[in-house]
């Protein structure tokens, strides 16, 4: 052997040798940085006054696997909504009742319906809106959450309040998706979330036509499964053969690409929730989820899942709640469908909104015949029929519980002791933490644990568990979950490390 392959063989022997030690080092590091870094958290949250200043930092510097219940139009903060007004040229008016007390802004944009005499005379340019502090205040108030608890005003009831937002805004909030994509995407960079599932646009529904609509609509009260069926069935193929139907999801699926065109990197991944809205009529409803299932089908690649939104305690959606499920499980047992995963809200209900019957059976309903795999807010568990038979069949699938602390605050007064996630937690159900309607609740991903982490005074062990259950609960595939979770390592790491020198009060 020559002297440079002696050289050589010597030098791979040393590696080989040294490397395992390098390995343990590491490891070593890495298992002291958590050691530090847990031990830092548990005297942030320790005592009856957690530290909030420095949690609050603790938690928007700690990594955050994903977002995974998130409305797009909910998300964007008014002040943004104003700029898009701005831009597109809109004007804003207030319409007033005979005693001219303000009843609600609307962005009017002359079309499709034109503005009356009157109301073009109350419409005013947004940099008039910002010239007048009062009444831009006033706006804040209306397109959002802002002030609403922490002093006295004339008010409606929160959650008409909260839901009530969206039809403010909603003239502009497809003003350019992909530009506000990517603005969500830097708000999520900037508190360290590297995966968001969001609710773009509905699946589109086909209304008032004569041969298709009575299927559904004019089933009676009392109808037997078997009518139901067979409406599903002629409703189903309807859709199937409708070519204005197929044109509208090609068209919608071609939105869904134009919005998240250049969102993608090797720092963040974004996808899509197709969804229907609950109080329409059931052949709205109906169109409107089969098309969103075909999204589903026929774009993977953005389109992840599918799921129902809408006030939980509407007329309609209380009426027709059972048969909305019975859409979901029909559409599953096509072929064509068993593949589509399920993230319903169900369960966004308290003691009062409905008669007691009414909290009895939705989140059961959702899990057990439409089959979700993840739940939105599921607040009303402990009124459930059999609710620990139930929790126990969601620890088991599993089924996830999507944790919206703050809109379960504003909109049903649930908080504290009584938000039921650690009733989840103590049955061994997984949940997430995620933001809802960050937008209109004013609020962020990183302030949703902070909330978490303050109110439950949960170990640092259980806080990162709930950051990894949002890509392990995710509806990504299994290649790039794993890659997700490669990341989230990676930023853990980095995380940890800091923290321990911040600990150590040297950063």
């Amino acid at each position: 052997m020559t002297p440079r392959k002696i050289v050589l063989a010597l030098s791979c022997a040393l590696a080989a040798q040294l490397a395992p030690a390098r390995d343990n080092t590491a490891a070593g590091a890495h298992a002291a940085h958590y050691a530090a870094t847990s031990r830092y958290y548990g005297q942030l949250v320790a005592g009856s006054s957690p530290k909030l200043a420095e949690l609050t930092l603790f938690t928007t510097l700690m990594p955050k696997g994903a977002d995974l219940h998130h409305h797009y139009s909910g998300a964007i903060y008014v002040e943004t909504y104003l700029d898009w007004t701005e831009a597109l040229g809109y004007c804003i008016y207030r319409a007033t009742d005979p005693a001219l007390k303000i009843e609600k802004f609307k962005v009017g944009t002359g079309k499709p319906t034109p503005l009356t005499d009157a109301q073009k005379a109350q419409c005013i340019s947004v940099e008039q809106v910002r010239n007048d502090n009062g009444f831009y205040r006033e706006l804040l108030t209306r397109w959002s959450d802002k002030d609403y608890g922490n002093h006295v005003h004339d008010q409606p009831p929160p959650d008409k309040q909260f839901f009530d937002t969206f039809g403010y805004f909603g003239a502009v909030s497809d003003y350019n998706y992909n530009l506000a994509l990517k603005h969500l995407k830097a708000r999520a960079l900037d508190e360290n979330l590297g995966y968001m599932e969001t609710m773009l646009k509905g699946g589109p529904a086909l209304y008032n036509v004569a041969d298709y609509s009575p299927l559904l609509d004019q089933l009676p009260a009392n109808a037997t499964v078997e009518q139901v069926e067979e409406a599903l069935i002629r409703s189903y193929t309807y859709l199937r053969t409708d070519a204005a139907t197929q044109q509208s999801i090609e068209h919608y699926l071609q939105t869904h690409r134009e919005a998240a065109a250049g969102v993608d990197d090797e720092s963040f991944r974004l996808r899509f929730l197709s969804y229907v809205s609950r109080n329409s009529a059931a052949s709205t409803v109906f169109s409107s989820l089969y098309t969103a299932f075909e999204a589903a089908v026929r774009g993977p690649e953005l389109i992840v899942g599918v799921n129902i939104v809408g006030p939980e305690n509407g007329i309609v959606a209380m009426r027709d709640y059972a048969l909305h499920m019975r859409m979901f499980q029909f559409l599953k047992k096509q072929p064509r469908f068993k593949d589509v995963k399920l993230a319903l809200h169900a369960g966004e209900l308290v003691l009062g909104m409905v008669p007691p019957e009414g909290l009895r059976s939705h989140i059961r309903e959702a899990v057990t015949v439409a089959g979700a795999e993840r739940i939105g807010h599921g607040i009303d568990i402990a009124h459930e029929a059999g609710a620990l038979e139930l929790m126990a069949q969601m620890k088991q699938r599993p089924v996830a519980v999507e944790v919206n602390l703050s809109s379960n605050e504003f909109i049903l007064g649930v908080k504290g002791d009584a938000h039921p996630v650690l009733l989840y937690a103590r049955q061994g159900v997984p949940f997430v933490l995620s933001t809802d309607d960050a937008g209109v609740s004013r609020n962020n991903l990183s302030g949703e644990y902070m909330l978490y982490a303050s109110r439950y005074k949960a170990s640092y062990a259980e806080l990162k568990r709930v950051a990894y259950n949002g890509v392990r609960y995710s509806f990504l595939p299994p290649q790039l979950k794993q890659e997700e979770t490669a990341r989230l390592d990676r930023r853990f790491a980095e995380f940890e490390a800091r923290m321990a020198q911040v600990a150590r009060g040297t950063r």
